[in-house]
């Protein structure tokens, strides 16, 4: 007989670990399959010669201890619930950019000294540029003072509805609106505008008319209010955190375990189909995969394949791992930057670079004396396709972009290629490989006009089967799959009868 649990996830991904966590304390029993032999997906950690390198993402919201500044602290709260505190590290600054003719913004997390240092560069637009960001700070209001549930829970939003008729309301509303055009009901200025796409475009990799204005309200507010904070020994810390909570309470998590097929019986998921054909049953079954690999991969019913035209597909990206000489950043550098060489470019595939020192915030990440950088650009497999990825030609090729790139970092970090003295790269077939997403794709993005609603709940088209993660409603980010996790595990939950109490 096939071994059988109430919840079976795929992939070990934050959205799916915090469904599991979630579940598995509540009591159902759960279990989690996971390819690689580690946790996270692209909120991992790797180590190479002292090196301790995020594999993806390090600007992290959702963190905070203290509940009365108004933050929404999804990560502090799941773990206090799990009993798995996690330390980190408060970083002064979400963002340094730089953009062309040397325009610089510090995205402080002090929110009166970066609207002052705003309005300073652009003052005929002070009282706009704080109107802009109030109207985010009331998006940020609303959300904050809505319990985290299912937009599917029909009880979940009816008792939004009565404890919070008003701000529901509101909030109804304010889905309608995009944070690039509410922009421009305030804000004149070309240059401001362009610094208003690039805000957007940092984590939701579109412009502000692409961006909805709901996104925007929480990763643009919550950085002035519980801040960007960094896990302790790296954003594999997240990913382990939660794989300890899941244990404690009495689930498992199997690694080097790849999920081929969801099992469908008479229109309902049954279970999993393993690599090496071994089965396991669920009474639900939830997929952290790609909105395309569950409904082309996993499940094998060519009706349910999404239409290539229904959404646009977020990039893959480029990414460089280094360390480097110590005495190469100065004193006083910020975490996080952006640098845009140019605006024509800055959202075509590699005009944007994103950087990231780690280090400056964790020494303990590097041997003593050094530093670590991580470098990342938009890509597409296709242009890695004409290469064999075993062969000297594609390790040639990754390390003469790399070097490219390098280059056009050291206007910020003038002789940055002397002091390299570890070099790591990826492609996007390095995501294929790793994360098991087609073209290495960080999921669906709204295309302009499109209503947040319209991105894919947590419901799928076969009963029993659910989705998480970055395919999912409210989209990509650390902080965005965290909650379509909550949401995931709050509908299961309630479908089989015990309902998750609120964090």
């Amino acid at each position: 007989m096939a071994e059988s649990v109430d919840v079976i996830v795929i992939g070990a991904g934050i959205g799916g670990l915090t469904t599991a966590a979630l579940l598995q304390e509540r009591g159902f029993s759960t279990v989690v399959f996971e390819k690689n032999r580690f946790p996270g997906g692209s909120c991992s950690s790797f180590r190479k010669r002292g090196y301790t390198f995020d594999a993806g993402a390090s600007v992290f919201y959702g963190f905070c201890e203290d509940d009365s500044m108004g933050t929404l602290n999804l990560h502090t709260r799941i773990f206090r619930k799990l009993g798995e505190p996690l330390q980190t590290i408060s970083d002064p600054v979400q963002i340094h950019y730089h953009m062309p003719a040397g325009f610089e913004v510090l995205a402080w997390r002090d929110r009166n000294r970066f609207l002052e240092s705003l309005g300073r560069r652009f003052p005929h637009e002070k009282e706009g540029i704080r109107r802009f960001y109030d109207e985010l700070e009331s998006v940020y209001d609303i959300l904050n003072a809505l319990p985290a549930g299912s937009l599917e829970d029909v009880m979940h939003l009816a008792a939004v509805g009565v404890q919070h008729p008003l701000k529901a309301a509101a909030l109804g509303v304010k889905t309608l609106f995009s944070m690039g055009k509410t922009a421009r009901r305030y804000l004149q200025d070309p240059e401001l505008l362009r610094f208003i796409d690039l805000e957007a475009y940092s984590w939701a990799v579109q412009d502000a008319v692409s961006t909805p204005l709901v996104n925007a309200g929480i990763c643009l507010a919550d950085r002035h209010h519980g801040g960007i904070n960094y896990p302790a020994g790296g954003s594999g810390a997240i990913a382990e955190a939660l794989v300890r909570g899941l244990v404690k309470f009495g689930g498992s998590i199997r690694y080097g375990a790849e999920v081929t097929k969801v099992i469908v019986e008479n229109g309902a998921a049954v279970g999993v189909r393993l690599q090496g054909n071994e089965e396991v049953r669920a009474r639900a079954v939830v997929s952290n995969a790609t909105v395309w690999d569950t409904f082309g991969r996993l499940v094998d019913d060519p009706r349910l394949k999404v239409p290539e035209d229904r959404y646009l597909k977020a990039p893959s990206w480029f990414q460089i791992w280094l360390g480097v000489d110590g005495a190469k950043i100065p004193p006083g550098f910020m975490m996080h930057h952006i640098i845009v060489d140019e605006w024509a470019n800055y959202d075509k595939l590699g005009g944007t670079i994103y950087f990231s020192a780690p280090t400056v915030l964790d020494p303990s990440l590097a041997p003593p004396g050094k530093h670590l950088l991580h470098l990342f650009l938009t890509a597409e497999t296709w242009q890695w396709d004409q290469y064999d990825d075993r062969s000297s030609e594609y390790q040639d090729a990754k390390e003469a972009f790399a070097r490219s790139i390098i280059k056009r970092v050291e206007t910020l970090l003038p002789g940055l290629q002397d002091a390299v003295e570890l070099m790591v790269t990826a492609t996007p077939q390095t995501h294929v490989r790793y994360l098991n997403r087609r073209d290495g794709s960080y999921g669906p993005l709204l295309k302009p006009g499109q209503n947040i609603l319209q991105k894919p709940q947590n419901r799928t088209p076969v009963k029993n089967l659910y989705a998480v993660g970055d395919s999912t409603f409210p989209g990509q980010g650390v902080i965005a799959v965290t909650y379509s996790g909550i949401s995931c595990a709050s509908y299961i939950a309630r479908k089989l009868g015990q309902a998750l109490e609120y964090l």
